[in-house]
């Protein structure tokens, strides 16, 4: 695939694509508005051993947030999930797998903006490729920094934006307000009063926040 078959408006395509644990079943996306310069934004999905899969409803408005703003939007299933070959490798192979998916969108759109986004875990992964693959914008909702208690947590070089919910019951917020304290920079913290981990009901607050950061991010 190249720039020249990419899914039109209003188009998503599956793809079997490859990477390090296999078989990559994944979709891509087309925008819902045309930009100057084109963009996409991988997007990585919850735990897998939790049920995690590319079509959580969160993965799914961080994809639709995307395509809104004008980017491509690439969801793919984790090692071991629906078609995806491989076995959950604890992020590690992971976030391989995330950047090797991210590094196949930069060929077919050699000069496009990039983004890397995550959910709960994905945004774990999402948060240590873009460490690594240096995008030019990173969204994280509710990222467990726990993960990272056995090492040196990754800083982004890019403007990232995360959003959590108060009531989270599975990441608590004071466990993400505490910790980027000691980042710099910190990221753009949005604070969803009375979310859920899921943000049943209250996926609005996803779209808003990702959209108009995105939008003010990448018009230039």
């Amino acid at each position: 695939m190249n720039s020249n078959s990419l899914p039109s408006v209003g188009e998503s395509r599956n793809l079997s694509l490859r990477a390090g644990g296999g078989a990559v079943e994944a979709i891509l996306s087309a925008p819902r508005k045309s930009r100057q310069r084109p963009g996409f934004a991988v997007v990585c999905h919850p735990h897998p051993l939790m049920g995690g899969a590319m079509s959580n409803k969160v993965s799914y408005m961080l994809a639709s947030s995307a395509q809104q703003a004008g980017l491509y939007a690439l969801r793919f299933n984790f090692r071991g999930v629906g078609t995806s070959e491989g076995e959950h490798d604890k992020g590690f192979g992971e976030t391989d797998d995330a950047i090797e998916l991210f590094e196949w969108m930069q060929a077919q759109m050699p000069d496009a903006q990039t983004v890397m986004a995550g959910f709960s875990f994905g945004g774990y992964v999402a948060l240590g490729a873009a460490a690594r693959v240096k995008p030019d914008a990173l969204v994280t909702v509710a990222p467990p920094f726990r993960y990272f208690e056995d090492r040196e947590t990754p800083q982004p070089d890019c403007p990232w934006l995360l959003i959590h919910g108060t009531d989270d019951e599975v990441v608590p917020y004071a466990e993400t307000a505490s910790k980027i304290e000691t980042l710099s920079p910190r990221p753009r913290l949005v604070t969803a009063q009375g979310c859920g981990h899921f943000f049943h009901g209250r996926l609005d607050v996803v779209r808003d926040a990702v959209v108009p950061f995105l939008d003010e991010l990448l018009q230039a």
